[in-house]
């Protein structure tokens, strides 16, 4: 796989290595994209295609939102995956009796630790870290092995942050995340925290980031460094806001820049990436890492003449995200565009008409405002 990989060496003395596990969770977090609505069929469609991607951990959904949440958790749960199926929980018995009802074996449990949410909700921090340790205890004592979620984690105060973390643990969590709730934290800050927490308790750390800063991949990457074990993100960054980290875009550049492996197939991705997409009914900017439509498509003329040598002009492997390159002819083209669009069409172009060709796909270009065709190629050739 490294022979795909095109970096050079200086990121080599940041390297990082080892493995970390990828949680998904779009059918629960990703969904609450605005405007996006999954039934259970669809979900659980998705979640074949995460766990042949190789999603570690999938999380079903958080069931008693709706009977539709309801029914997908179920039907995720009977469909026999190699992933873990995870539920998703708030600490409070209702939900958690719908896990034990569920039969679901792994959740999240969910509860606000920042005096701002505490606030808002009119709950104090004693009687929430009440309502955390009596779900931790409940989640053991029925089997259910729970990773205590604190939602705002990165706006709490450190020392009501130590006493929850440490008191989930205690309770009977066997796991906790830190949560970056509303993309707030810098990497940085986020290494800083995770590491803080990773010598605080004794059991797994998570971490999950959203995007509001556009950095939860950098994010998600401080973390690993940091000591996460498992890094939450979804297919195409979906989720609220500026939405989650971007699960395939954190897998590549974990596995590229810092040499940390994971299970996520990269030749899969974009085949995932465009079947949410269809699902959830919304489009991707084209220039995206890892799944944009423009990622191996060469328009300009001075990239074009390197096209015969793809490491001159590209990071990473076509290969490696199972995808083809390809020349695209408008307004930015040049001579060797022509050549190369000609020999793919089979079309004879001599090399003294090819300047000829080239003014008029410039000129064409310029005046749609847009990429010329393959057929209207033919014709100006013609």
């Amino acid at each position: 796989m490294s022979d795909l990989i095109w970096t050079g060496s200086l990121n080599d003395a940041y390297e990082i290595g080892g493995s970390v596990g990828l949680y998904d969770t779009t059918l629960r977090d990703g969904e609450q994209t605005v405007g996006v609505v999954l039934d259970p069929a669809q979900k659980l469609e998705i979640a074949r295609l995460l766990d042949e991607l190789g999603v570690d951990r999938i999380e079903a959904g958080f069931p008693r939102v709706s009977d539709d949440d309801w029914q997908a958790v179920e039907r995720i749960a009977a469909a026999g995956l190699r992933a873990e199926v995870w539920g998703f929980s708030r600490a409070v018995p209702a939900d958690l009796e719908a896990l034990v009802e569920l039969g679901v074996s792994f959740s999240v449990i969910e509860s606000p630790i920042s005096d701002l949410k505490l606030d808002a909700i009119g709950v104090s921090r004693e009687k929430m870290l009440e309502r955390i340790t009596s779900a931790m205890r409940f989640a053991a004592e029925h089997g259910i092995h729970a990773a205590f979620f604190g939602v705002d984690s990165t706006r709490a105060e450190r020392d009501f942050y130590d006493r929850v973390y440490s008191s989930a643990v205690e309770a009977g969590a066997k796991e906790v995340v830190v949560v970056d709730t509303l993309g707030i934290a810098s990497p940085e800050a986020v290494a800083e925290l995770v590491g803080h927490t990773v010598g605080l308790v004794d059991v797994p750390v998570h971490f999950h980031g959203h995007n509001d800063f556009g950095v939860a991949t950098a994010s998600a990457v401080a973390a690993v460094r940091a000591g996460a074990s498992y890094v939450h993100g979804t297919i195409n960054g979906m989720g609220e806001r500026a939405g989650n980290a971007n699960l395939g875009e954190v897998a590549l550049t974990l596995r590229a820049l810092y040499g940390v492996e994971s299970n996520l197939r990269l030749d899969r991705i974009r085949d995932v990436s465009a079947r949410v997409r269809e699902l959830s009914g919304y489009e991707l900017e084209p220039w995206k890492p890892v799944t944009g439509e423009t990622l191996y498509r060469r328009e300009s003329g001075a990239v074009a003449s390197q096209f015969h040598d793809p490491q001159s002009i590209e990071p990473y492997s076509s290969q490696l995200v199972a995808t083809g390159r390809s020349i695209v002819l408008g307004k930015k083209s040049g001579l060797d565009s022509i050549r190369i669009k000609a020999e793919e069409l089979g079309l004879d172009v001599p090399e003294e008409r090819r300047a000829e060709v080239l003014a008029a796909v410039k000129k064409l270009g310029a005046e749609q405002r847009r990429l010329v065709t393959d057929d209207e190629f033919r014709g100006i050739v013609g």
